[in-house]
């Protein structure tokens, strides 16, 4: 009869870690579903050219002038004379 014990109890061992592994397997699962997937839109902005330098940047950070874009306004000045 104590063999039939250990064989339950040894059984129910085995339910108890495979029940537990699968309950973290599912943590972790939770906590990487909820991390937000970086959108296109946030990572990459229009580029533009420098009328002067032809140095790229930005466009939201560009100067706008007469002959197109700068970088700085020492350029856009520039580009006035």
């Amino acid at each position: 009869m104590s063999m039939k014990y250990l064989l339950v109890i040894a059984l129910g061992l085995v339910v108890f870690w495979l029940w537990r592994h699968n309950r973290q397997a599912e943590k972790r699962n939770a906590a990487q579903s909820r991390r937000p997937a970086p959108s296109a839109a946030k990572t990459l902005a229009p580029m533009v050219e420098c009328a002067r330098c032809h140095v790229h940047l930005p466009q939201s950070e560009a100067l706008i002038g007469r002959e197109g874009f700068y970088c700085s306004e020492a350029h856009r000045r520039e580009a006035g004379l």
